[in-house]
């Protein structure tokens, strides 16, 4: 049997995510030693419909974008305990990878795919018109995979974000969205 329908076939991984216990210090790090960035922080983000573990859960958390090439780097800061990805059994990954993301055009197809592999959904919920689920591959922390439907009628905000760090000359690290 061919790997045709496994969740990599989904498509590839555009985005390295972690959940550092010293958020601001990531962010250093990022720009001043690695060289990434523009960040673009987005404050106060809780998922419309947000469900962990098929329970709604009111959680809430910042992160931060920006792009090294092609791949995007995000930091996730959780501004509360409330149930999820961010906290307890999948929480701080010190500086360790957290999850990854994949982009697909048919979030039920991908659920799917994610539900005949045996990957467990454990977040859901929708930002905008953009939908996501993070599925949990089997083995606990660094095998979370986040996989977003983005929105076909808004403005291309990875795409600002991609540009902003061509040529980037180091100046205002972290900027607010």
């Amino acid at each position: 049997m061919g790997l045709q329908g496994k969740i990599a076939d989904l498509g590839a991984i555009m985005q390295l995510a972690f959940v550092p216990a010293d958020f601001d210090a990531a962010v250093r790090h990022w720009t001043g030693v690695m060289g990434v960035g523009p960040f673009f922080l987005i404050e106060g983000i809780h998922l419309e419909g947000m469900k962990y573990r098929g329970a709604p859960t009111e959680a809430v958390f910042d992160l931060a974008l920006a792009y090294w090439g092609d791949m995007q780097i995000e930091l996730i800061r959780p501004r509360d305990d409330h149930p999820s990805i961010y906290r307890g059994e999948y929480g701080a990954t010190g500086n360790g990878l957290h999850h990854v993301c994949i982009l697909v055009d048919d979030l039920a197809h991908a659920r799917a795919v994610c539900e005949a592999e045996g990957a467990e959904v454990v977040i859901e919920g929708a930002f905008g018109t953009s939908e996501v689920i993070y599925v949990d591959a089997g083995g606990g922390p660094g095998t979370l995979v986040e996989i977003l439907q983005q929105a076909k009628d808004g403005p291309d905000l990875f795409g600002m974000i991609k540009a902003a760090g061509v040529g980037w000359d180091g100046s205002e690290p972290l900027r607010r969205l």
